[in-house]
């Protein structure tokens, strides 16, 4: 049961990243991505103030079942896990959060430009 839950838990976090990531480029999930992204980002700074700076409640949750299958030296970043298991690298946790750091800053930004600004620019055209 443990090893479903495992496998559940890296779905649903793989999805999550995806969906930050590139949610924004459908009109349809355009809306849903902002709150997400938000809810993201309040998890990782407003969480973060009591949990540590990126804290991610499903990688907690992740962490634990891990250590109960037995698995240890598990890093505080699940992205970092999963680069360092689908690579056989070990990639530097800094270099990680930079990547994390900058490319869901990326998605936010195009995810505001699309959702505000290119929608006014299209109807100042129209008009």
């Amino acid at each position: 049961m443990l090893k479903l839950l495992d496998i559940f838990l890296t779905i649903t976090h793989l999805s999550l990243i995806t969906f930050n990531l590139f949610a924004w480029l459908w009109h349809i999930t355009r809306k849903a991505h902002l709150i997400v992204a938000a809810v993201t980002l309040a998890s990782w700074f407003i969480l973060g103030i009591w949990y540590g700076w990126g804290y991610c409640p499903i990688t907690d949750w992740e962490w634990n079942v891990k250590e109960k299958l037995g698995e240890t030296n598990l890093p505080n970043s699940f992205i970092k896990y999963f680069a360092d298991k689908i690579t056989g690298r070990d990639f530097s946790p800094s270099f990680i959060d930079q990547a994390t750091l900058l490319t869901f800053l990326a998605a936010i930004a195009a995810s505001v430009y699309v959702n505000f600004f290119r929608k006014r620019r299209n109807k100042i055209l129209l008009h």
